[in-house]
């Protein structure tokens, strides 16, 4: 269970320090205390609060210029202040400074209550609404672990058993296999699946903005670092963190991965404050991460730390049997996503899925999967929508079925070379297939030229 959030009462007066700790104590926030404003900002410097309550009458630095302050340090700080000298002007003056709320003195406890209450929550939906675009993005997959096969079947069970820890889980596989779909499945059926869900592509982070993208940065730490941006740990912030091919952050990036997951808290690139985190850690990789650590790539205590619980997932190559499900779920889904009415897989096509040899793994079944359902003219898969995968294999359907879908692939082939100027890479990717497959079938339907 995730702890409350923190608060920071900055006011002159003990009585009214107390009763505030009080009252929000006994509503589980995590309260800290300062006398005076020069107090306040020191503990400020060192942590972030979800919450500050100040008092803007005080001996010594005054009350809005501790709010300032306090809006320098960290400007995504949601701040309510005081004061027994309530005025429309002073509390229009404290909005301009950034106060979120403002709250005259006397009050009750309900009403302080009711003010931190709609205050700490700014700060959750901003978190979740930051976590919303990430899912419509498309970054964020199914729950489910989908197979029948008994190798699958053993990961459902290992799942099962692990998602109601918090341990650490490290999934291994080769590209493609359903990583994130077992990290999501994992979320899902844990005690943080009301919480967020955040997919980081260490693969696709460049070693400069490592820290930025996972710990955040304040308003001008660099170049280019035109507002204050949360870190994808603090987004994460009660849920779960999955930080895909983790093997490919250098060693600068992983001792800073290892002190935040030691010390369970992060400080944003060019701030001051340490924010406190509480997240689950899953990682992946297509590699082996022991070979990494034994060859000096990557840090044993790191390694140690990620593999808690390892999960292997075997290649779609040695689980055949699941193509029928993950091919119906697939089509399921691209027919409800694109508004299609194909709705089933005949039984020569299926069989055409599974003679294939899948080098991509199940994200190019669900790649080929969703082109055959868009371009498909009937209510049904047929081996000819499947032209691009094995001819040879749809001839127990349609006895001349194999030399028409030949001579249909070699044009759709050459078309997509044309279209790329001969690049073999992104001809693959248009048609949806591994550039190896590519190779293979220009060299078996006689196709010269191409550019790797």
């Amino acid at each position: 269970m995730s702890a409350g959030p923190r608060v920071l009462v900055i006011d002159d007066e003990e009585s009214m320090r107390a009763g505030c700790s009080q009252t929000l104590e006994a509503e589980s926030y995590r309260v800290q205390t300062a006398s005076a404003g020069a107090e306040g900002l020191e503990l400020a410097k060192k942590k972030s609060f979800d919450l500050v309550i100040l008092d803007l009458r005080m001996p010594g630095m005054d009350g809005m210029e501790v709010l300032r302050k306090l809006r320098e340090y960290d400007p995504a700080s949601t701040i309510i202040v005081i004061t027994g000298y309530a005025t429309i002007e002073t509390a229009v003056e404290a909005m301009k400074e950034g106060a979120y709320d403002f709250l005259p003195k006397p009050f009750t406890p309900e009403t302080l209550l009711a003010v931190a209450r709609r205050a700490t929550d700014r700060k959750r939906l901003v978190m979740e609404n930051i976590c919303l675009k990430l899912e419509l993005d498309g970054r964020m997959g199914p729950d489910g672990v989908v197979g029948g096969s008994a190798a699958m079947m053993k990961v459902a069970e290992l799942v099962r058993k692990v998602a109601p820890t918090d341990s650490t889980v490290l999934v291994s596989g080769e590209t493609g296999v359903g990583k994130e779909l077992v990290a999501l499945a994992i979320h899902r059926q844990s005690g943080r699946r009301g919480k967020p869900f955040v997919a980081v592509d260490c693969g696709a982070l460049v070693e400069t903005l490592f820290e930025s993208e996972l710990f955040g940065h304040v308003k001008g730490a660099f170049t280019g670092a035109i507002d204050t941006k949360f870190g994808k740990f603090e987004l994460a912030n009660g849920g779960t963190i999955f930080l895909d091919e983790i093997a490919n952050i250098g060693a600068a990036a992983q001792a800073k991965l290892l002190r935040a997951i030691q010390e369970r808290e992060i400080t944003k690139v060019g701030g001051t404050q340490k924010v406190e985190v509480d997240v689950r850690i899953i990682a992946a990789t297509n590699k082996d991460l022991s070979k990494e650590v034994r060859e000096g790539r990557f840090r044993e205590d790191l390694f140690y730390r990620l593999s808690v619980v390892p999960v292997e997932i075997p290649p779609l190559r040695e689980r055949m049997g699941d193509i029928p499900l993950l091919a119906q779920y697939f089509l399921d889904r691209a027919s409800e996503k694109r508004k299609l009415r194909v709705a089933s897989i005949s039984g020569g096509a299926m069989r055409l899925l599974e003679s294939h040899g899948w080098p991509g793994n199940v994200r190019e079944l669900e790649n080929a999967i969703e082109r055959t359902a868009v371009m498909a003219e009937g209510g049904e898969i047929t081996p000819t929508d499947l032209f691009f995968l094995n001819p040879a294999q749809s001839a127990s359907e349609e006895p001349d079925a194999g030399g028409r879908l030949a001579e249909a692939e070699k044009e759709e082939i050459q078309k997509a070379l044309m279209k790329f100027g001969g690049q073999k890479a992104k001809a693959a990717e248009f048609l949806g297939i591994h550039r190896k497959t590519l190779r293979e079938k220009m060299r078996k339907l006689g196709i010269d030229g191409g550019e790797e």
